[in-house]
């Protein structure tokens, strides 16, 4: 696997070998070893998967706090999305910066994001399956969100708000400055 630096330190875009004939492909989706050795040490506990019927879906920008914060690589097995991590790092020189990356089922990516972002997706295409791993168990009390068209973040979605498909949760999520 190639592990690729973004702009913002943290954030790894991690693009697999993939081998392929006229039967399919094999690839290897994750190995412990090969993580630790370009990430280091995260002891993911929690796989979480979620479908999208509809291109436009968008689900963020989310995030727990404190000692329930979670760092999430990120896959899309089928369809696409544009992932988004945002940088809430107290003290962080990119505070308030993000990266964005396109997963799909395609081109096999994952996005690696550690503790301390935001996190959001844009579905690109119907009935896209994201998946990833976290390493911190859900904690409802802990969760913070930020609206998805927040002007601090300037995040380029690409895409008219009118396309814009979010949960009732979402379409009420606290502008940063609030």
């Amino acid at each position: 696997m190639e592990y690729i630096k973004t702009d913002i330190e943290g954030p790894l875009i991690i693009e697999p070998r993939v081998f392929g004939d006229n039967r399919g492909y094999f690839f290897e989706s994750f190995s412990l070893r090969d993580f630790v050795e370009h990430v280091g040490p995260v002891d993911f506990v929690q796989d979480n998967e979620s479908l999208s019927a509809k291109r436009g879906v968008l689900r963020g920008l989310h995030f727990q706090k404190g000692e329930m914060a979670q760092a999430k690589l990120l896959r899309v097995v089928s369809g696409s999305v544009l992932d988004v991590a945002v940088d809430i790092r107290p003290g962080s020189p990119t505070f308030g910066q993000n990266v964005t990356v396109v997963l799909s089922g395609e081109n096999k990516r994952q996005f690696f994001i550690p503790r301390g972002f935001a996190h959001g997706f844009l579905v690109l295409e119907d009935n896209t399956v994201f998946q990833y791993k976290c390493d911190n168990y859900y904690a409802p009390e802990s969760e913070g969100s930020y609206r998805w068209n927040d002007p601090y973040f300037n995040i380029d979605w690409g895409i008219s708000p009118d396309e814009v498909i979010l949960s009732p949760k979402d379409a009420v999520a606290p502008f940063f400055e609030e």
